[in-house]
């Protein structure tokens, strides 16, 4: 990775409170073998498996002993997590191991490796309910978010923490100098999320890796379930042993409060991070795969949109990977990025990482593009019209308004999902509509967050619908519905950080898994009928009568290659990935009155002067084609003065 200016500017070498820093970066100036490792059991303050007793939980710190010899203080990166025991963490699914004392051995993933040496202190942390944790899980409620801010207090003098899980010996986190930052895919990305939702103070940066920002999107979709089961499946997995057996009244109130009709209730109000993303303090770096599709970039929009609204510091990357972390799919990149963001918001290094561009785009496998801000400069809702065709079920897509009157329909067909319905854009079927713009004679890129508004009547009471963009004509992806989401895992391993017998900072590398398509789903959203007036409540619907919904996309930014057709397919189940209403109906869209609105840089215009009606003739693009069609960008940071 290239330092900016700034760093390259910096002075050659210059103390912190931790260490040396060299060319903007710190240097691992401490011995890893010789670290300090503990536990400690922080007091929550709360008793959430009603013994009486307020909950304590463990955690395991690995920090360099020769800051603590001469009395200096030392900043913490911190990864909350519920699966240190039960699932693992990283691509070979690391557990938390200990020595004969009971202190952590191998601590997963490659965070203590590396930025111990560095003047970092390493603090792994078993939420409330896991592990050698007390308490319940909670599914991101009150425990889950309060057990991981505990941690943050005590490590700013606010909380209270012992040495032992029941004794009484308290300890002190005088080694801390109270500059946390959190860090973690999938849960542990969403207890960053959702501390830093607290407004906690010493909570200076966020690292998001794939996280969950409203736990209702994470079960449903505008009142359609996306899983067969609620979240007390979860929390069944992955409780401890102890946990389990008494925490059966948590697990009640998990069942009662999540019911499968879709109704937001309190307890999704509860884990909604997104309404206070006006508390948030800390910088936020979010990571997400554009083809998650366990949690979906819906979770990274509407999260990033609310920060931005806030004013909040930020930087994204979007990959096309599935729910893949970034050291399994651009390791020495994504080491040198964090690294510099660290440093600079843990130890105040100022390497210029706040001036780099705010976004990195993955275009295709392994090739990336940047841009001053994420959404970039120019990009707005550009409404398109849901137009008939001179076939049913095969519609055109444009500026151009629907005729008063014309309608589509299709049937809900629950063995089919959205991979079937591009397949057969081209070809009409009685399960789905698909409006395609002519060729795009110019590149057309989508960024950000889109919806579909459609009026539809049912015949049937209940109705499940899905709208999907894709992209049509030939390219070249990551295969994110492969085994592993977009990468091969290799049988060689590259070190990052230092090793001792029970820690090794080795890992399998991966490569690209690569395939050559001929259309790509890139944005897609469901939603049940019968909450078109609300959230809140569905409502069973009256054969034939007509509602209105606006289906919500999930986020994404892509470029359609001149040659390509962009189409919007509008369907009911998206098998798999939804589960179906309770009736199968026949759905009537009117098109006059429907439409979708898509984030394209360039608005109007860009659709304007790249639609024709030519038949696609184009090869699948190049990396650099897709590159060079990007206009270069400042190197802005997207943070307080940007408002995008």
């Amino acid at each position: 990775m290239t330092l900016p200016a700034a760093a390259a500017q910096a002075t050659a070498k210059t103390a912190t409170t931790s260490g040396t820093v060299r060319g903007g970066l710190s240097r691992p100036d401490y011995s890893y073998a010789d670290a300090i490792r503990e536990a400690v059991w922080v007091d929550t303050g709360l008793d959430g498996d009603g013994d009486g007793k307020t909950d304590r939980v463990a955690a395991d710190i690995v920090r360099p002993s020769e800051p603590a010899k001469a009395g200096r203080k030392v900043p913490v990166i911190m990864d909350a997590s519920p699966y240190y025991s039960c699932c693992g963490r990283g691509n070979e699914s690391q557990l938390k191991t200990y020595d004969a004392d009971g202190n952590v051995l191998q601590a997963p993933l490659f965070y203590d490796n590396y930025f111990v040496p560095r003047g970092y202190a390493a603090v792994l942390v078993d939420l409330a309910g896991t592990n050698r944790s007390d308490g319940c899980v909670d599914i991101g409620g009150p425990s889950d978010i309060g057990s991981a801010k505990a941690v943050v207090d005590w490590l700013n003098g606010r909380a209270k923490a012992y040495r032992t899980r029941t004794g009484d010996t308290p300890v002190k986190a005088s080694w801390s100098n109270g500059a946390v930052g959190m860090i973690g895919k999938s849960y542990d990305g969403t207890i960053a999320n959702g501390v830093a939702a607290t407004g906690v103070k010493g909570l200076k940066t966020i690292v998001p890796i794939g996280g969950i920002s409203s736990w209702y999107d994470y079960y449903f979709a505008q009142g359609a379930a996306l899983f067969d089961s609620g979240p007390e499946w979860l929390s069944a997995g992955i409780e401890s042993d102890a946990a389990r057996a008494r925490c059966d009244a948590v697990q009640q109130k998990i069942v009662d409060g999540a019911p499968r009709s879709g109704d937001w209730t309190s307890f999704w109000s509860e884990r909604d991070y997104v309404k206070n993303a006006g508390k948030v303090r800390a910088s936020v770096f979010a990571v997400h795969g554009m083809q998650d599709l366990n949690v979906r970039t819906k979770h990274f929009g509407q999260w990033w949109d609310a920060l931005a609204k806030s004013g909040v510091e930020r930087k994204v990357w979007l990959s096309q990977s599935g729910h893949v972390d970034p050291f399994d799919y651009r390791r020495s990149q994504w080491v040198d990025t964090l690294h510099q963001w660290f440093d600079h918001y843990l130890l105040g290094v100022r390497n210029g990482i706040d001036h780099e561009p705010g976004a990195d785009i993955e275009r295709s496998p392994g090739q990336w593009t940047q841009d001053a801000r994420w959404e970039p400069y120019g990009t707005a809702q550009t409404r398109l019209s849901l137009r008939a065709g001179a076939t049913a079920g095969l519609g055109t897509l444009g500026l151009k308004a629907a005729k008063p009157g014309s309608t589509e329909s299709f049937t809900d067909d629950p063995t089919l999902w959205e991979e079937d319905w591009a397949a057969a854009a081209d070809t009409a079927t009685p399960a789905k509509t698909a409006f395609t713009t002519g060729t795009l004679t110019r590149n057309l890129r989508l960024s950000g967050s889109g919806t579909v508004t459609l009026t539809a009547s049912s015949s049937t009471s209940s109705a499940h619908l899905s709208a999907v963009v894709v992209d049509l004509g030939p390219q070249t992806i990551r295969n994110y519905l492969g085994y592993e989401k977009g990468i091969v895992t290799l049988d060689t391993r590259s070190c990052y950080g230092e090793s001792t017998a029970g820690d090794s900072a080795c890992f399998l590398d991966t490569v690209p898994d690569s395939e050559t398509v001929d259309h790509q789903v890139v944005s897609r959203g469901w939603a049940d009928l019968g909450h078109y007036a609300s959230a809140r409540h569905g409502k069973a619907l009256t054969p034939g009568k007509k509602y209105t919904i606006t289906i919500r996309l999930a986020a994404t930014d892509h470029v359609f290659p001149a040659g390509h057709r962009l189409a919007v397919i509008v369907a009911g189940t998206d098998g798999g990935l939804i589960e179906p209403a309770d009736t199968t109906p026949a759905v009537t869209v009117d098109l006059a009155r429907s439409s979708a609105r898509l984030p394209l840089v360039g608005g109007y215009g860009a659709l304007a002067t790249t639609a024709a009606t030519a038949a696609p003739t184009a090869a699948a693009p190049t990396a650099g084609d897709l590159t060079a069609s990007l206009a270069p960008a400042p190197h802005l940071f997207g943070g307080l003065d940007d408002q995008s």
